[in-house]
């Protein structure tokens, strides 16, 4: 389930609104709110607009949109579709509302209003599980108008913590292209290997039957 979100400022970080959470949520999720400050820190203009950071058991999602980072904390077994589509409701309401003051605020928390419309969206999003009195969940009938999240770049808070692994879609792209050069220089070797089978094989086998049949003679 969606356990607590905050929007932040792309640029400075700055934080302009957040979820209300109980204090029991707060002391559960203090470490990874504060990874969240170190996935702000990493954005830069060239970040994947989409990301989804594994850490312990929870999951760190988030949407940058119009310089504006929407960053929610949700269990790991939480579809990650389902995470995004929240985002998203998010980002088109916060757009709407508040989009043109985003540049010109400075005070943290401004739009602390904001909070009532993630409460009541969040609610809809809370429970994959939780069924209505017609037997289908509210998450049901929002999963049939969902996304496709497949291109959605996934990272491990080790890896931005310990080897300062980038957000960017630079580092994303490497990392695929360094994949894909290696299968192909495998897939090059496999086929250079085949081709000198072919081409020595009937060699090798005339010279086989000939050991045999100077072995047979003399023997």
């Amino acid at each position: 389930m969606v356990r607590s979100t905050i929007i932040v400022r792309a640029t400075d970080a700055l934080p302009m609104a957040a979820s209300v959470d109980d204090e029991q949520t707060e002391q559960a999720l203090q470490e990874h709110k504060q990874q969240s400050k170190l996935i702000f820190r990493r954005i830069t203009p060239n970040s994947e607009p989409r990301c989804s950071i594994e850490s312990g058991q929870y999951t760190l999602h988030y949407l940058l949109a119009d310089n504006v980072v929407y960053l929610t904390i949700a269990d790991k077994s939480y579809p990650r579709k389902l995470a995004f589509s929240y985002l998203e409701e998010l980002s088109k309401e916060f757009s709407v509302s508040y989009g043109p003051k985003v540049e010109s605020v400075r005070k943290p928390y401004a739009f602390v209003g904001f909070d009532t419309f993630m409460s009541k969206t969040a609610r809809l999003y809370q429970d994959t599980r939780a069924a209505d009195t017609a037997g289908s969940s509210n998450l049901d009938k929002l999963n049939n108008e969902l996304q496709d999240v497949t291109r959605i770049m996934t990272k491990n808070m080790e890896e931005l913590l310990w080897r300062g692994d980038s957000l960017d879609r630079m580092s994303h792209l490497s990392t695929s292209l360094r994949s894909e050069s290696e299968r192909y220089r495998k897939a090059a070797r496999n086929i250079n290997i085949q081709a000198l089978i072919r081409q020595y094989a009937p060699f090798g086998a005339v010279a086989l039957i000939l050991i045999i049949l100077l072995w047979w003679r003399f023997s």
